[in-house]
């Protein structure tokens, strides 16, 4: 999903006030509460093992007895920060406990973060089972979305994920709005990350793009360009909240993942 093809859903309560919708044919439009189950569904998919990377690192590290970040960025072709990222996000959820070692060898190098699955209850969930579960919620939003025509699909998509973009800016810390464009989209970077992106901010000349080289809706993305209607829309809701660009701003798309491209990218 491109990081400027598609807005991710917001909770409920960020849809209202939506206008009819145009259906084919034979197809019911959606009511209000349709959107807010799409919004509630969509937030529930970036939870916890939401991603499936995160899963998979968290089955890798359940199988060992410590890692480091290095050798998960190593063992999945990561980036070391973004591997840390996973990792703390987990050790935060109470999944993994965390250790700071010194070398093995007795070195004086300094002590390292190691990982390993934490016991007692609730540490061990159904992993395998939640990820079956939001591969099954993004297919059926795919599916939903079809039933809309594609130009309306579209647009609730990215209103969506720009009231949960203005949700994510009201959450930030007290001070961090009011940012200048660079370090708002530096801020941006960290927010999608937060939830499945895997993204960073570039700087390219003038401008400024955002690169997301992961995408928490998987192959249903792929096969339904118009999910990624989601990230536009947050980057958007993002951008107005932190440094006060006007709502006409839209992100450029350079590249993404549902056309083929390596990664999603979009330049402000």
């Amino acid at each position: 999903m491109g990081v400027a093809d598609a807005a991710r859903p917001s909770p409920g309560a960020a849809i209202a006030g939506s206008g009819a919708v145009a259906v084919p044919a034979g197809a019911e439009a959606p009511s209000g509460a349709d959107e807010g189950r799409f919004s509630a569904a969509v937030a529930a998919v970036t939870a916890a093992f939401g991603d499936p990377t995160r899963r998979e690192i968290y089955l890798h590290v359940r199988s060992r007895p410590g890692v480091t970040a290095s050798e998960v960025a190593a063992a999945f072709s990561l980036h070391p920060n973004v591997a840390r990222h996973h990792l703390d996000r987990l050790a935060a959820g109470g999944y993994l406990a965390v250790t700071l070692e010194r070398p093995a060898d007795g070195g004086a190098g300094r002590p390292s973060k190691h990982y390993r699955a934490a016991e007692g209850p609730g540490s061990d969930p159904t992993v395998e089972l939640v990820g079956r579960r939001d591969e099954l919620l993004v297919s059926l939003l795919a599916e939903a979305l079809t039933m809309l025509g594609p130009e309306e699909a579209e647009r609730m998509a990215e209103r969506v994920g720009e009231e949960y973009g203005r949700l994510l800016a009201e959450r930030m810390e007290p001070g961090e709005g009011q940012r200048s464009l660079r370090a708002a989209m530096h801020a941006i970077a960290d927010a999608l990350t937060a939830h499945g992106f895997a993204a960073h901010a570039e700087e390219r000349g003038a401008s400024t793009a955002v690169v997301a080289e992961h995408c928490p809706f998987g192959e249903a993305a792929m096969a339904h360009p118009v999910i990624c209607a989601v990230d536009r829309g947050m980057v958007r809701g993002l951008l107005s909240s932190l440094c006060g660009v006007a709502d006409e701003a839209i992100p450029v798309v350079l590249s993404s993942r549902a056309r083929g491209d390596d990664a999603c990218a979009a330049l402000v």
